[in-house]
């Protein structure tokens, strides 16, 4: 009964998990993921070619797949840079993002785009580079809003970013934004290093929040780990929370990747986190009314 339940919101499957190059490769795994449940996959930008997102949005319209995207900016397209080239460089990366979904058919592009990547001043951040950032995410706000696209801006842990680390430093950005095609999205993974505790953090975002990730704190199957997922899917359930629950997980098999992110382990088998993960999800759906 518990397989068969059908929840309010959509659950989604990363599929970094398998690869950041989107292909025709990708197809039997999205088969895969559709017979196991899911409602969607997401889809990384790890390839700067049209084709592949072109014909990958025509295959997951054929099996009636949906589908949410998830981007990040290296430093030589950094939002928060001193200068204004780069971060030129930085609205056309995510302008080119947007058209991409179009291909796709995603309305959700979610990701740490409010700053480049792992790229850091040893200091912390300064106001500039919030009004720079809030400025570039709102003209990216303006292009996306042409096609009803919404960027879902997530703050990332200390060793990954240095602007938006805790979700009261994203909510700040956000405001400071003030576009209703950029608002916040929530990590569990990232959440569990950088918040005092998941209840206030998600209750800030009550109205705002845009996406979830669902991600236990070594990146394995969630519920393995320590994340409390009863609090976390009881806060959703009490903020109305009603949009994608997308399961973000990591292994080795994107050698590349992988090293960009320290992932130097495996955690868990990936379709033994694909099957845990929904099974837990839904378990949680069915019992919070999510």
């Amino acid at each position: 009964m518990l397989t068969n339940f059908k929840g309010k919101n959509k659950i989604g499957f990363n599929l970094l998990l398998w690869t950041a190059i989107i292909s025709e490769k990708m197809n039997p795994v999205t088969d895969r993921l559709k017979e196991i449940g899911y409602d969607g996959v997401e889809v990384p930008v790890g390839i700067m070619e049209i084709k592949p997102y072109i014909e990958y949005g025509k295959f997951l319209k054929s099996i009636e797949m949906g589908v949410t995207m998830v981007c990040a900016l290296g430093k030589d397209e950094d939002p928060i840079n001193e200068s204004v080239l780069i971060r030129e460089k930085a609205l056309d990366k995510m302008k080119w993002v947007v058209d991409r979904a179009n291909d796709l058919g995603a309305k959700t592009i979610c990701g740490p785009m409010h700053s480049a990547f792992a790229n850091f001043r040893n200091r912390p951040p300064s106001e500039d580079e919030y009004k720079w950032s809030a400025e570039l995410l709102y003209k990216a706000g303006e292009y996306a809003a042409q096609s009803g696209i919404v960027f879902a801006i997530e703050a990332i842990n200390r060793f990954e970013c240095y602007l938006c680390n805790t979700i009261e430093q994203l909510n700040k950005l956000v405001m400071l934004t003030n576009h209703e095609n950029v608002r916040p999205m929530f990590d569990t993974h990232h959440a569990n290093i950088e918040e005092k505790d998941f209840k206030s953090s998600l209750k800030s975002m009550k109205g705002s929040l845009k996406h979830v990730h669902i991600s236990e704190n070594d990146r394995g199957a969630p519920g393995d780990g320590h994340i409390q997922w009863e609090e976390i899917f009881s806060i959703l359930s009490e903020i109305e929370y009603s949009e994608w629950l997308t399961i973000e997980a990591f292994s080795r098999n994107d050698e590349s990747f992988a090293n960009s992110i320290n992932v130097w382990r495996e955690y868990s088998d990936p379709w033994e986190i694909a099957g845990r993960g929904i099974s837990m999800i839904k378990r949680m759906q069915a019992k919070y009314n999510l």
